[in-house]
């Protein structure tokens, strides 16, 4: 159902927050009429950070415009003429504000569709039984509100309070400003002469003595108000700290958590408009309430009456300082982060944003943040308030950015677009530490003031971990560093501990996650994939998934000590996998066509009892980044006897030739893919179309590939062909076979002393085919065709 259809049935705070999302900068008539187009349009397509990307927000921006126009012009009727005008002026008045900036318009339309998917979704949760997490999450959500709601009443109260305290002072003002004049009075009838100061003096003491008695009781009226509005101030406090702990350090630090895993492939963090309103709303509370207090200390400053009043109202400023101070540098965020494996001399981005910077005002003066590459013992003296004398680790080029407010989304936060790290400095390694496991880290910095120049922040916050490199083959390395660090870092750790031990279920969530989101599949590993890599990483025969719970995996098994009979370590073989299924087989692993995750004995045993012609892709145990074919066939030597053939594996250099299933399709005794499959009904929409006749006299030279033993469609068991050692066929790529006498012959020179397939030599024959494949038909084949 479409979005829109749904949001208009919202209902409550819900649908005042829709009604909310919409203004001057984007009237809620041009969502309604144009609601189809909208949620069609690839806004997600547009980089908000890449100016380049302007051209796309401004053919968005014309499109919108046009289709404004298009449902203007339709209108009819007495009703369809005020429609039409209020269509065609809409789109004038989009154009003219967003058409010097129209990824602003992508921003806004981006804002406005997330939270309207989102408050559909929470609505939609809220009125089904999904589960008990979503119920969980709506009660905690529903608690904050309440929260606020108390918190809104409780300011309003002192504030009524706080004008009572006001109005009474100022009344006991004029009265005491009234004792005064009466004691003048007093004092001036010692001028008079006996007679006149006896007849007046009775009664000027008398009010004297009326006046001050109520100035007294006043007096302590007063205080008591004082110290009452002070209690009340006290426990809005202790709600506000409360309700700012439950923000900050649960809710926020969750989603830092989510933006943590999300570097490991877990779900996206999620937006920050929900933890933004929260915060604003503190941040509204927070400065209401130092207001007031101020205005407190004032008035106790214009009237002083002896009392505890002073030292509390000193304490309450301090802890309401203490407060805002905290809210304003927790919320000094990392949005989007920059790359975890960092390359030398290489453009990157990151996105700096302050959560309460809008309702603050922080942007009329618009603040600098500056950015720093520190190494793990900076970023350690740094929490500890060391002075770290301004030292850093690196240099950083274009690390300066003003911090920016977006009046559409009400954001203020600052892009870092052009960075890029010219050169690092390392501490010295520990141990067996190698430069993939040294990680440092970004510093964002920034100053501004708020309120005027009350009060002066200076805020700093720290990126994940980041492992710099300066080479291509540094990659897998460093990526199996930040994998383990993000996969296993505790909240508030001192910087960058991480385990050096942990259960091998952790480690099968993580690089699960990770699979997933490489290969871009919602296929991941299964129970009996995880049981083959535990096999692996511990040297294992075991096929019970419950006699690795228990068990713990290390670092250095995972990414130092290479695999027994091996010169590479497990992450370096999975993290090959992954490469491998990213680049070309996709498509095959999202189909279930590739088992993978199966040794060769295994792939024997599940073979033999097949018919022959039966397949499966394993992924290779000895060689990082390959997969092989599995096939059971006749066994030429042993006539009656079959067996189990292996090809050398197949890497990306072959697969950049000719791709997998091209490969399958060349190969006529492969005839159904495991357990029962037939091969064309799996890889057929993945072959390469035939090629054209030839034009112009031309015809394109085609590589194709075959195995000798398996040369024809019925392969002659008994033929006496050579057998390679291990079993293992070679693929050749060669030309294609027909019989025209202008090929060399296919020999076992091809082959190395060890059996093995040597791409080289092949492909020099393949270019020699090309080559003869180039010249004219007529002198080409012209022998042949007489």
């Amino acid at each position: 159902m479409a979005v829109w259809i749904q949001a208009q049935q919202l209902q409550g705070d819900a649908l005042h927050q829709m009604q909310s999302l919409y203004g001057q900068h984007f009237p809620i008539e041009v969502r309604h009429y144009l609601s189809q187009w909208i949620e069609g349009q690839l806004w997600d397509a547009v980089d908000l950070e890449n100016p380049q990307e302007e051209f796309k927000a401004k053919r968005l921006l014309d499109s919108l415009i046009q289709e404004l126009q298009n449902k203007a012009e339709h209108q009819v009727g007495e009703d369809g003429f005020l429609l039409k005008i209020k269509l065609g002026h809409y789109a004038s008045q989009l154009k003219s504000t967003y058409d010097r900036c129209p990824l602003e318009l992508v921003r806004c339309i981006k804002h406005i569709l997330y939270t309207e998917q989102r408050l559909v979704r929470e609505a939609t949760n809220s009125s089904s039984p999904v589960g008990g997490m979503m119920d969980s999450m709506s009660q905690k959500y529903q608690q904050i509100n309440q929260a606020f709601e108390e918190l809104r009443l409780m300011t309003q109260d002192t504030e009524n309070d706080l004008r009572k305290l006001q109005h009474n002072q100022e009344y006991f003002i004029i009265q005491y400003q009234e004792s005064l004049r009466i004691q003048a009075q007093l004092t001036s009838l010692a001028t008079l002469p006996p007679a006149d100061r006896q007849l007046r003096e009775p009664a000027l003491l008398s009010k004297r003595a009326t006046v001050e008695a109520w100035l007294t009781r006043e007096a302590n009226t007063l205080q008591k108000y004082r110290l009452d509005l002070a209690e009340k101030h006290q426990k809005t406090l202790q709600l506000l700290r409360k309700q700012q702990t439950i923000i900050l350090d649960d809710e926020l630090i969750q989603w830092k958590r989510r933006q943590q895993l999300a570097g490991n492939g877990g779900p996206p963090e999620g937006g920050l408009d929900i933890l933004q309103s929260w915060c604003e709303k503190l941040a509204e509370t927070i400065w209401q309430n130092r207001q007031q207090i101020r205005r407190a200390e004032h008035l106790r400053q214009q009237l002083p009456i002896p009392g505890p009043i002073g030292e509390l109202l000193s304490e309450l400023n301090s802890t309401i300082t203490d407060i805002i101070s905290a809210l304003v540098t927790s919320t000094f965020i990392i949005e989007k982060q920059p790359p975890q494996v960092l390359k030398t001399q290489t453009k990157f981005a990151a996105n700096v944003r302050l959560l309460v910077g809008g309702k603050l005002n922080v942007h009329m003066n618009p603040p600098q943040v500056k950015a720093t590459i520190i190494s793990e013992q900076q970023a350690k003296a740094l929490l500890k308030n060391e002075n770290t004398r301004n030292d850093s680790s690196g240099e950083i080029l274009n690390n300066n950015c003003v911090m920016e407010y977006h009046q559409t989304t009400g954001t203020l936060s600052a892009h870092f677009r052009n960075m890029s790290l010219k050169r690092i400095k390392r501490s010295d390694r520990r141990g067996a530490e190698s430069v993939t496991e040294e990680k440092f880290t970004i510093l964002f910095e920034s100053q501004f003031s708020v309120g005027g120049n009350e009060l002066v922040f200076q805020v700093k916050t720290l990126s994940l971990p980041v492992v710099v490199i300066v080479h291509g083959s540094q990659d897998n390395n460093a990526t199996a560093t930040v994998l383990w660090d993000n996969a296993f870092a505790e909240p508030g750790r001192v910087p960058f501990l991480v385990p050096d031990k942990v259960l091998w279920p952790q480690l099968c969530e993580a690089i699960n996650m990770k699979y997933k989101a490489e290969v871009q599949s919602n296929r991941g590993l299964s129970e009996e994939n995880l049981v083959f890599l535990a096999q692996k990483a511990f040297s294992s025969s075991s096929n019970n998934p419950e006699d690795y719970r228990n068990m713990t995996m290390t670092w250095s098994q995972f990414n130092r000590e290479s695999l027994p009979g091996r010169n590479f370590t497990f992450w370096q073989w999975f993290d090959g996998v992954m490469e491998l299924t990213k680049k070309h087989l996709k498509p095959h692993w999202n189909d279930g066509a590739i088992l993978g995750f199966v040794n060769k004995q295994q792939a024997q045993d599940m073979l033999m009892s097949k018919p022959n012609g039966t397949f499966l892709l394993r992924f290779s145990d000895s060689e990082i980044g390959g997969i092989t074919i599995a096939w059971v066939a006749e066994n030429p030597n042993k006539a009656g006897e079959r067996m189990v053939w292996n090809l050398m594996p197949y890497t990306t250099k072959d697969f950049s030739i000719r791709s997998l299933a091209d490969r399958i399709s060349d190969l006529n005794h492969l005839l159904f893919l495991y357990p029962d499959r037939p091969k064309d009904d799996v890889f057929s929409k993945y072959y390469t179309p035939p090629l054209s006749k030839a034009v112009d006299g031309y015809v394109k030279p085609q590589i194709k590939q075959v195995v000798p033993e398996f040369a024809t469609a019925n392969p002659d068991p008994a033929g006496g062909n050579p057998t390679y050692m291990d079993h293992v066929a070679s693929p050749a790529p060669v030309s294609h076979p027909h019989t025209y006498g202008i090929y060399p012959p296919m020999s076992d020179s091809m082959l190395d002393a060890d059996g093995d397939f040597d791409l080289d030599d092949t492909m020099d024959v393949a270019r020699h085919v090309e080559e003869l494949l180039r010249r004219p038909v007529e002198s080409q084949w012209g022998g042949q065709q007489s």
